[in-house]
């Protein structure tokens, strides 16, 4: 499972991001916010270095993405931050599901119940 944290830091840059693309949050399994012309998107936020130095990674999950790329979604990126009590967005950037470079399904995703794979942040940043 994900760690309270990770949420909390995970939501906050949600906030930031529906209002940095004029988004309306519509949380469903699949999907985190809705466009003003109806398109769906979902924000994806990584810590740019965690705390061992390692860069971080956005993790999708293939029963979803498949979802997304099928319904013409986008993902919005963003690499974050800690700073102060929140976050400071250091990048952000929007693509369709279908343009994503190629991934390596794994398993590690079973809180989801489908595989996952981890898109380094220079990779679609």
């Amino acid at each position: 499972m994900p760690s309270q944290k990770a949420n909390k830091y995970g939501t906050a840059v949600e906030y930031k991001m529906a209002e940095q693309y004029n988004l309306d949050l519509a949380r469903a399994s699949w999907k985190d916010v809705d466009a003003s012309d109806g398109t769906a998107h979902e924000i994806k936020a990584a810590m740019h270095e965690h705390a061992d130095g390692q860069p971080g990674t956005f993790k999708i999950y293939r029963q979803y993405h498949e979802k997304l790329q099928r319904e013409g979604v986008y993902y919005v990126f963003a690499a974050y931050r800690i700073g102060g009590r929140g976050v400071q967005v250091l990048a952000h950037g929007r693509r369709r599901a279908s343009r994503l470079p190629t991934v390596r399904w794994h398993g590690g995703g079973e809180h989801r119940e489908t595989q996952q794979a981890k898109i380094a942040i220079a990779d679609v940043l």
